[in-house]
């Protein structure tokens, strides 16, 4: 058996729409709302009529170079803050509600920021009625004479309309009425909620022109919400009942009563026509704009609403209020409507107020609210994407596949983006400062949004028949009337029953047919019959006198009587004017009171802000204040740590020098008495040679000359080593020794020489490369140079003239100027001797590195001392044999 090949399914053909090559742009109109009293600072200013621009807030930069920026952007249409919603009404609502009396479609969406006033532009309040009550009543104004009798279109769930006849239509609404356990009366004739009462006044009633009278119309509504991306139905009248316990096989009730149906999500399909709609929503008849308002105001009080930082009732859905108008031709007599359910239009406006767009930082969101505004952030994002998608396919010729898909709100609408009816979008914003990063990005979407193009939609075939049909019928029914009238006979009955009423209660004529000429008994017989017809006439006639003439008393009586009630309204008119102006009186008083009431509370709220303000500077300042105590406490105990710490350092520091001044004063003790010794020695020498000298003759051996006695070592040394090292005798041969000295570095130097120093001929000179010499130091001379040093000249112990090279360091002070810390000192002293340069050899029996030595070889020495040395004041002896004049 062989199985025949499944073939694929063929691809369903797209929908065949009239094509119309005329395009118009997305209206785009922008409204701004006043500026709220605790905000101060305002970033939009209206420039015309068409243009706004918005400056950058302070502490606000949008270049890179620091500097403000200022745009602006056109619209269609900009609605200032003095505008009322009745001239934003006749902009832009009233052209749409026009199309749909006319059978066209419509969509018109509110979009901004979250806190612009996008709900009351769209609902209103009392008094100021928004767009979606204005329609209403324009709507009802226009069509009020020519509503067909309620039930007479029906839905038929797949986004279609059917018509019935009014006799099944009045068995329909009989149905209905006996279902109801209690018939509620009609919602038009119910007490309105005072939330929603006069939302428009009389004056501003508008009315549609051009309304097709030979057609008879009926209003559907619908409220729907679509929350987290869900659609929701707020006319739904099973959200709040008791869920029937259900039962298990075991016959155990599997829920408990008391719980309650959760809203059930709705489900977008597509109908024959290929147009989106919600399966499954629920649509609601109405016969007034009073009806259609309070269906409305039901639904909006099961919207989604929470309050935030930002808003104290943010929506945090986005909702879609449709209004279906059913228009259905009368038939040839116009009279009653034509059952044909092809010549049944359906027209809808779709009123959308878009959640505001917001970010979770600034309204203080948190759990669901992040959820939600999440949702609401992905839903306008997708909307913006098919609106770039749609502007890139029109503006370069692409074929990219918009994400209608992607998002309900785009699902729902993209028949309107295909050509389906005219697109408008109010754009509302705030002009607060804080809000300005979110309209900038606004006022993009809006600018690009003003690019696109929608097909506008064809006008609807006519039907056949004659017009001003309705219009003959009435004229003819009401000219049945008056002759009825005229007749004495009924007047609001059918015109054939009537005439078969009056043939039927004259005689019957007599048989006139004549088969002989000379027949003389046929015309007399018809001659009597007509009499008898006469007679009764005249009767007929007499009887209509008599009771015209009692009618005409009786309404002279009535007109007596209304004329004596007229006198009666008219005094009751005057106390009502009276009581009139009573109410008006309490009316003022009323607002006087509640404006004063206002004002008092939104006293108490800049009270309350203000006393919150102090109770959190106070709580700052305490804190402030704790800190600072515990600060000063730490700072005292870090003091009296610092305290007892620098006081053990006074104390060893104290020790230290006492023990170092005790070292110095035995140093200097044993330094003495090396010199008293020297020049003992000295002394001992020169008496010898004087002795010598004054011997006559041969000479004789010199006398045995002991050998000076030297200090013992416990004599020469202290008990402690000293920092500086004693002179060695000049009896032991000095060593020559060469050290390099300390300014012969690399670095730039100040050398310092006062003009009062003498030249002393001495052949070691302090040379210093790299120097800038000065006689008095000076602060550019300093500035250049990074070391430092002093050629100072003093007389010293024995009378010599010693010089001192004081050195140290440049440093840069704080206050821009250059300080010199000394670091060491070096000195150089030269001895002077007074005995003849004479060389002396010792004797046969004294070494020659005995204790006599040569004056000459006796040389004087240069001396050092590097300050703050750990060994603390004292000289460093380096002995370097001077070198002779040549």
């Amino acid at each position: 058996m062989i199985r025949q090949a499944k073939g694929k399914t063929p691809r369903r053909p797209p929908p065949k729409k009239p094509s119309s090559n005329q395009k118009d742009p997305v209206g785009v109109y922008c409204r701004v709302r006043p500026l709220g009293a605790e905000d101060e600072e305002c970033c939009i200013e209206v420039i015309s009529s068409s243009t706004i621009q918005l400056h950058a807030p302070d502490g606000f930069k949008t270049n890179r170079n620091g500097e403000y920026k200022e745009t602006q952007y056109s619209f269609k249409k900009v609605f200032g803050v003095s505008v009322s919603q009745m001239e934003l009404f006749e902009y832009v609502a009233k052209p749409l509600v026009d199309d749909l009396i006319h059978g066209k479609n419509g969509l018109l969406f509110t979009y901004g920021v979250t806190g612009s006033g996008k709900t009351f532009t769209m609902t209103g309040s009392p008094g100021l009625g928004g767009l979606l009550p204005r329609s209403l009543d324009m709507i009802f104004n226009s069509i009020g004479p020519y509503q067909a009798k309620r039930y007479v279109f029906k839905t038929d769930d797949k986004n279609g309309m059917d018509v019935q006849s009014e006799v099944d239509a009045l068995l329909e609404r009989q149905r209905r009425d006996n279902n109801l356990s209690a018939p509620k009366s009609s919602s038009s004739r119910q007490k309105l909620d005072p939330e929603i009462a006069d939302m428009i006044k009389p004056e501003e009633a508008s009315k549609a022109d051009g309304v097709d009278e030979d057609s008879s119309y009926g209003v559907f509504v619908s409220y729907i919400e679509i929350y987290n991306n869900y659609i929701y139905d707020l006319l739904e009248e099973t959200q709040e009942d008791v869920i029937k316990p259900k039962w298990n096989g075991g016959g155990t009730p599997m829920r408990q009563n008391t719980d309650f149906i959760p809203p059930q999500s709705k489900i977008l399909r597509e109908d024959q026509n290929h147009n989106m709609y919600v399966a499954g929503c629920m649509e609601v008849e109405v016969k007034s704009p009073e009806e259609a308002f309070q269906v409305f105001w039901r639904g909006q009080k099961k919207r989604k609403v929470a309050n935030t930082r930002l808003n104290r009732e943010s929506s945090r859905s986005h909702s879609v209020f449709i209004i279906k108008l059913a228009q259905a031709p009368l038939d040839a007599d116009g009279d009653t409507i034509l059952q044909d359910k092809n010549q049944v239009s359906v027209s809808q406006l779709c009123l959308v107020d878009l959640a505001g767009s917001e970010r979770t930082g600034r309204t203080g969101a948190e759990g669901t609210r992040i959820r939600e505004a999440g949702n609401i952030n992905q839903s306008l994002l997708n909307l913006r994407t098919c609106i770039e998608i749609l502007r890139e396919n029109q503006m370069c010729g692409t074929n990219r596949m918009v994400p209608y898909r992607d998002s309900k709100v785009t699902h729902l609408f993209k028949n309107y983006f295909d050509g389906e009816g005219k697109v408008k979008m109010v754009v509302c914003v705030n002009p607060k400062a804080d809000d300005y990063e979110e309209t900038l990005l606004v006022m993009r979407f809006a600018e690009m949004t003003q690019e696109v193009e929608v097909a506008r939609p064809v006008d609807r075939p006519i039907c056949g028949f004659t017009p001003g049909r309705r219009h003959r019928n009435q004229a003819f029914k009401e000219e049945l009337s008056r002759k009825l009238e005229e007749r004495g006979g009924p007047i609001n009955r059918d015109v054939s029953s009537v005439i078969n009423h009056l043939v039927q209660s004259l005689p019957p004529l007599p048989s006139s047919e004549l088969t002989d000429p000379h027949d003389d008994i046929t015309l007399p017989r018809l001659i009597e019959a007509l009499q008898n017809r006469y007679r009764i006439r005249q009767m007929m006639i007499e009887e209509y006198n008599k009771a015209a003439n009692m009618m005409k008393s009786m309404l002279q009586e009535l007109d007596g009587n209304l004329a004596s009630k007229g006198d009666y309204i008219h005094e009751q008119n005057g106390k009502l004017a009276e009581k009139d102006k009573i109410i008006q009186n309490n009316k003022a008083e009323i607002e006087r009171l509640e404006k004063k009431n206002k004002m008092q509370e939104h006293k108490i709220d800049i009270l309350q802000k203000t006393t919150k303000i102090y109770e959190d500077d106070k709580r700052s300042l305490r804190h402030e204040l704790d800190t600072r105590d515990q600060r000063l406490m730490r700072e005292q105990s870090d003091k009296r740590r610092m305290e007892q710490r620098m006081h053990g350092v006074v104390t060893d520091t104290q020790h230290k020098w006492e023990k170092e001044c005790e070292r110095r004063v035995n140093a200097m003790q044993l330094e003495m008495q090396n010199k008293l010794w020297v020049k003992d020695e000295k002394l001992k020498q020169l008496k010898a040679i004087v002795t010598e000298s004054k011997t006559p003759g041969r000479p004789e051996p010199p006398p045995q000359q002991t050998q000076p006695k030297r200090p013992s070592r416990e004599e020469r040394l202290p008990a402690k080593r000293s920092a500086s090292p004693s002179p060695i005798p000049t009896t032991t041969p000095v060593r020559p020794l060469h050290r390099r000295s300390r300014s012969a570095g690399g670095e730039k130097w100040v050398d310092h020489k006062p003009s009062s120093n003498l030249d002393l001929g001495t052949v070691l000179q302090p040379v210093i490369p790299n120097a800038i010499q000065v006689s008095a130091p000076s602060e550019k001379a300093l500035s250049k140079c990074d070391r430092y040093v002093l050629t100072h000249q003093e007389v010293a112990s024995d009378g010599e003239i010693q010089t001192k090279l004081i050195k140290g360091e440049v440093i840069k002070t704080r206050g821009g100027g250059q300080a010199v810390q000394f670091t060491d000192i070096e000195t150089l002293k030269q001895e002077l001797t007074t005995v003849p340069s004479r060389k002396r050899r010792s004797s046969e029996g004294t070494p020659a590195n005995g204790d006599r030595t040569d004056v000459e070889k006796r040389c004087s020495v240069a001396l050092e001392m590097r300050a703050g040395s750990n060994m603390g004041p004292g000289y460093e002896h380096h002995g370097i044999t001077k070198r002779r004049k040549p």
